[in-house]
């Protein structure tokens, strides 16, 4: 596919996200063009279809089932958006089709139905890309930059705080924050975006050792509330606190410790001490949807993704966030369940085409 030409794109998934996908698309419109939706429920396709036609200004249809939209000739790929528990036979056939994928996180319910995924679209020969926003915020390029050029120094400490509340009213839909459609809680639905941004600054996590609560502030099956001490691979000692049950809500942060200095990234904003005296601060604030209201925060970053995404499909080349890559932050996340429910330490089971 020539770089300039418009890609056609599908969604499938009206959830919350989808308005911030929906927007993303508009913006994009010199590189993606969309050509329909899929719900499971029709009268929500139907309405954001109606919405989609007027912020693009072109007809978007509807889809009847996703057989009827993996037949689509017309469509490239497809920006899965559905709970973790509804995906394996969308991507099945999507794949099957020919279609690549870009999907909202996490991959699925945990690292083997991930890898099922992921393998499933390698063995059809399709791309498969995750979203993790957070990566792209300027302040965390630039972190990405600083530690690509060793201006930390070497990693000493790693710190991950994600302190954010939910209402009850957010864990009473059916299905929310239950092993059988999230997968789990807080690190798999919230704190998984902050993990995956520390795997690929800071590298992987070698072992762990956590306490994962479900407290009395939610009704819910999973944890809401979970501490782990970290041994990374690099030798560095890490530590991570991840909670919904935080009010009123708080940015999410990563600390890396380096022997040059400290790097405090909050959100989109990159504060540094440099061991010489200096003191440098990159970034813009934004809200991250750490408060009771999960979708307050900018689009520019799924925006991004996205656009990233439509960039490396022309190119045959891989996203920045692909599939494969993902399994990384799935195995952490089994790692730290595993370690609170068996109460010990635990190597964290990357693939073993991982390694």
């Amino acid at each position: 596919m020539a770089v300039n030409s418009t890609q056609t794109v599908a969604i499938v998934g009206t959830g919350m996200v989808a308005k911030a996908h929906l927007q993303s698309v508009a913006d994009l419109s010199d590189k993606i063009r969309l050509k329909g939706v899929l719900s499971r429920q029709a009268e929500r396709a139907a309405v954001f279809a109606h919405n989609a036609s007027a912020l693009c200004g072109y007809g978007v249809e509807t889809y009847s089932d996703i057989d009827a939209l993996a037949g689509d000739a017309d469509v490239d790929w497809v920006i899965v958006l559905t709970p973790p528990n509804a995906r394996t036979e969308i991507v099945r056939k999507l794949a099957a089709a020919g279609k690549s994928i870009l999907m909202e996180k996490p991959v699925e319910r945990n690292l083997d139905t991930a890898r099922t995924i992921v393998e499933t679209c390698e063995k059809a020969g399709v791309s498969l890309g995750v979203v993790f926003q957070h990566r792209v915020r300027a302040a965390s390029r630039r972190l990405a930059e600083l530690i690509a050029g060793d201006q930390l120094g070497e990693l000493a400490i790693v710190e991950v705080n994600v302190p954010w509340w939910r209402e009850q009213s957010y864990y009473d839909e059916p299905g929310r924050g239950t092993y059988d459609r999230d997968g789990g809680g807080v690190l798999i639905s919230q704190a998984i975006h902050s993990l995956d941004l520390m795997l690929s600054l800071a590298g992987r996590v070698a072992e762990v050792q956590a306490m994962a609560h479900t407290t009395l502030l939610h009704k819910m099956e999973a944890e809401d509330y979970v501490t782990a001490a970290m041994r990374m691979e690099n030798g560095a000692s890490g530590s991570l606190i991840a909670s919904t049950a935080s009010f009123p809500g708080d940015a999410e942060s990563i600390t890396l410790h380096g022997s040059k200095g400290v790097a405090h990234l909050q959100s989109g904003i990159l504060n540094l001490r440099w061991h010489d005296g200096r003191e440098e601060e990159f970034g813009a604030t934004a809200t991250t949807g750490g408060g009771a209201d999960p979708m307050a925060f900018t689009h520019e970053w799924h925006r991004d993704i996205i656009g990233n995404f439509a960039d490396a499909f022309a190119r045959t080349e891989a996203p920045l966030v692909s599939g494969r890559t993902a399994l990384n932050v799935h195995a952490l996340i089994d790692a730290l369940i595993e370690s609170s429910t068996k109460k010990c330490a635990v190597t964290v089971p990357y693939p073993e085409f991982l390694q």
